[in-house]
């Protein structure tokens, strides 16, 4: 269904990890913030986070379409391929933008105003690997927004937690953004786009490692308790495997690796609902 569909593909409903690594930031904020396992709110981020990464992944390929036909992993995608065209693209994003508005309505006004700023470094991201060896700092600001989105929910405002959480989770993306570059390596160097991955080189393990690090210790601090940092030496040691893994010279590895982040970002979101108990 998702498959023969150009539309959902367009959304990349069939790749669902770029949801839950949209969605784990909103959902680590829910429960550190107090909100517990409030199903509705994590439920509601959750859509929300299904449509905004379907939304950003169109603005994507509106942008990308006269490159991604040169990737081989992109080249099949429905506007490269001309199974669909820009106005198509266009309609399906503003559908996906207003459905998010009333997600974030039923969130309260914080929310809406929270997630119409996100909508800056969204439209911005795409044009980053044009201009900046680091795309994947701006993706870091785009996918980790949820993390103020879902403090502000609970809180009515962002305070330090959120922000560290926010810092953190865009560490946590230049590593696992840093990995999935890597399969686009000889392909970026062809048509002249840019990465971590081709500017760090033979770094790109040591880089991603401190990455990792980074990401732990903010998530620590933000949680602020004993019992959080302990909760959280799972995800540590997590970080610790993927590192020690990762092939850099090899693309399926850096798929591998990059797919585990999902699993990653469930057991912070464990540690730091562990720490509020």
């Amino acid at each position: 269904m998702v498959l023969s569909n150009p539309y959902l593909r367009l959304m990349r409903l069939h790749q669902r990890a770029g949801i839950w690594l949209l969605y784990w930031p909103c959902a680590w904020a829910l429960v550190l913030a107090g909100a517990g396992l409030d199903i509705e709110k994590l439920l509601l981020f959750f859509i929300g986070a299904v449509l905004m990464r379907g939304a950003g992944c169109a603005i994507n390929d509106i942008v990308d379409r006269d490159i991604d036909k040169y990737v081989a992993r992109t080249k099949t995608r429905p506007l490269a391929s001309g199974e669909l065209n820009v106005k198509q693209a266009m309609a399906l994003v503003f559908t996906l933008i207003m459905a998010s508005l009333l997600i974030a309505m039923k969130l309260g006004v914080i929310v809406v105003l929270w997630g119409a700023l996100a909508l800056i470094p969204v439209v911005c991201y795409p044009f980053m690997k044009r201009i900046s060896w680091w795309p994947q700092l701006f993706l870091g600001l785009v996918f980790n927004w949820g993390a103020l989105m879902g403090w502000a929910c609970v809180r009515g405002q962002v305070e330090l937690p959120a922000i560290l959480l926010y810092i953190g989770g865009i560490c946590w993306t230049l590593g696992y953004d840093t990995i999935y570059a890597l399969q686009d390596k000889q392909d970026d160097i062809k048509i002249g786009v840019r990465s971590t991955a081709l500017r760090l080189g033979e770094k790109t393990r040591v880089f991603v490692a401190l990455m990792y690090l980074s990401a732990i210790i903010c998530f620590s601090v933000a949680s602020g308790t004993v019992l959080g940092v302990i909760a959280l030496i799972p995800a540590a040691l997590h970080c610790f495997w993927q590192v020690k893994n990762l092939d850099i010279n090899s693309p399926e590895s850096g798929k591998r690796l990059f797919f585990s982040n999902v699993w990653l970002g469930f057991l912070v979101f464990l540690g730091l609902f562990i720490s509020r108990l």
